[in-house]
């Protein structure tokens, strides 16, 4: 496929000015005269510059490129960097040409293992991200991280407050899990709330993010791609969306969230959207933006592709369902692979110290591994069935 006709070079002052032997401006491949190769890239860069889904308008400058001034000027990290530039994308003559175009670029990027890294333009452009998915054939995940839940009935409100009802309505449906993280309760309707919640379908608010941020990771691991709006930060830290919220998360906790989901080995594109450059001032919201996309890309490298849960790297646990912890028991014993009815059976990784349980359904004919804390393991083994066990169970059916 040849993807360069969906998009515009960059300014080759956006990424010479700042390269040097150290930078990420020194190892990106970016799209200036040539397009570049990105089925030998692990990571592709796209600039978005859309925003007919938002009630507010487009922004006078291009936002994505404000972030990669920044992104180009950080240091390299500490792992291989194989990083294309595809540059800005094309906008379609009409706001669902745009949704296929994106469709049709990041299945191609998906189907030579490219993850795709969507930069700018309004929030509802994560439905072509999530359109992409359904080439694929086999249900996804997914998470969002924003300060609203965007369910809106789409009769006469903007894409962008209506998209996630979209994507959770669209049929056939390819959706096996949603999560929705870093909302704030007093700016979500109680009833939007109640359907997530009637859909077994997890959610994080911003205030239990704050007590303990590590909560998030298992949900992040889950999750086939996730979608960003940085309206999720609070002004101070991010001043670059409208209309501003002096709540929210700090730029450290997005930081750390973009590495959770770098680090996820099942996830295949991050979107992070909703950036409007005239409303930062100093740089700060597109640096901001930068350093999470550097997380992210440490992340990436960081991972350890850990599937193989029988292999010699995972320690097996069961923890009975009933009653006070009666037993646990690791790999080498007979008994943990007695994988009755009254026993959630977990396993721990090794390398990382992560942990994912077995959730098996009520007909016993479908199995599923997810990703869950160390405390969902202390529930069970004190008799509590962990929720995130009930929640999958009922996806199951």
């Amino acid at each position: 496929m040849n993807l360069a006709i969906f998009f515009d070079p960059l300014p080759e002052e956006l990424v010479t000015a700042t390269a040097t032997a150290t930078t990420l401006a020194g190892y990106v491949t970016p799209f200036l005269d040539t397009f570049p190769d990105w089925r030998a890239a692990d990571l592709a860069l796209i600039g978005l510059d859309e925003w007919r889904g938002s009630a507010a308008g487009a922004p006078a400058a291009h936002g994505a490129d404000a972030v990669r001034r920044q992104l180009y000027q950080l240091q390299k990290g500490s792992g291989p960097c194989r990083l294309v530039d595809l540059g800005n994308l094309r906008p379609g003559l009409t706001l669902e040409d745009t949704y296929q175009r994106l469709r049709e670029i990041i299945a191609a990027l998906l189907e030579h293992g490219t993850v795709p890294l969507l930069l700018g333009g309004s929030h509802d452009l994560d439905y072509g991200q999530f359109l992409a998915y359904e080439t694929l054939e086999r249900a996804v995940s997914f998470a969002t991280i924003d300060a609203r839940v965007d369910m809106a009935e789409p009769e006469g409100a903007a894409a962008e407050d209506s998209h996630l009802r979209r994507m959770l309505l669209h049929t056939p449906t390819f959706l096996f899990n949603f999560t929705q993280l870093a909302h704030q309760q007093y700016l979500v309707a109680p009833d939007v709330l109640t359907a997530l919640e009637k859909l077994h379908f997890e959610t994080l608010r911003v205030g239990q993010i704050r007590d303990d941020i590590r909560q998030a990771e298992p949900l992040l691991r889950q999750a086939d791609f996730v979608s960003f709006d940085i309206a999720a930060l609070r002004w101070n830290d991010a001043p670059g969306y409208f209309p501003a919220n002096p709540f929210g998360l700090t730029n450290e906790e997005a930081a750390k969230l973009a590495w959770y989901a770098g680090c996820n080995d099942q996830l295949t594109s991050f979107g992070l959207y909703g950036y409007r450059p005239d409303h930062d001032t100093h740089g700060l919201a597109a640096l901001v933006q930068a350093t999470m996309l550097w997380y992210f890309i440490e992340g990436y490298y960081y991972r350890r592709r850990e599937t193989d849960f029988r292999g010699p790297s995972f320690v097996r646990y069961a923890a009975g369902l009933h009653g006070p912890a009666r037993y646990s028991f690791q790999a080498d014993d007979e008994a943990a692979h007695d994988d009755g009815p009254d026993r959630i059976v977990f396993y721990k990784s090794q390398q990382t110290d992560r942990w994912w349980m077995e959730v098996v359904n009520l007909t016993g004919n479908t199995r599923r591994i997810v990703p869950c804390s160390y405390q969902d393991y202390l529930r069970a083994a004190q008799g509590d069935v962990p929720h995130r066990w009930i929640l999958t169970q009922a996806l199951l059916g």
